[in-house]
């Protein structure tokens, strides 16, 4: 009797487990057939690289976990506000954090300065979006 109880929370937990990963794998696609979306990791000094996906609206930039269910971006940053900086190759120590053929891009979000890697056509997609916006008193975001 009581192998068949075990056997029975042996089979919910391996079906726990598949549901889970057929979810993460289900919002992985929908997050990559998105427009606006990309790979991008984010650095936010002294932490380290978390991996993720960078998605554009028409005012924020949104960035999102890989690895979570949520649909809600942990990290928001309005469009207005956003400013970029400087670009340059991983050190060795990144390249093992980050997605390969990478580079490191500075933002600037309302004085805190972070990193995100990404490739570098899709650097030069979010340079013209962010220079895309309305100018400060003419725009409706701004």
């Amino acid at each position: 009797m009581s192998s068949s109880y075990l056997f029975i929370a042996l089979a919910g937990l391996l079906f726990l487990l598949v549901l889970a990963v057929v979810l993460f794998g289900v919002r992985r696609s929908q997050l990559r057939r998105a427009l606006g979306t990309f790979d991008a990791s984010i650095c936010f000094p002294p932490r380290g690289w978390q991996m993720g996906v960078c998605r554009y609206t028409d005012t924020h930039l949104e960035w999102l976990r890989l690895i979570s269910l949520s649909p809600r971006p942990p990290h928001r940053f309005l469009r207005s506000s956003l400013e970029i900086g400087s670009w340059r190759q991983p050190t060795e120590a990144e390249r093992a954090r980050i997605q390969p053929g990478a580079i490191i891009v500075t933002l600037e979000y309302q004085g805190t300065e972070f990193l995100v890697a990404m490739k570098y056509e899709v650097y030069t997609g979010l340079s013209s979006w962010l220079e895309a916006g309305p100018v400060i008193g003419i725009g409706t975001w701004r």
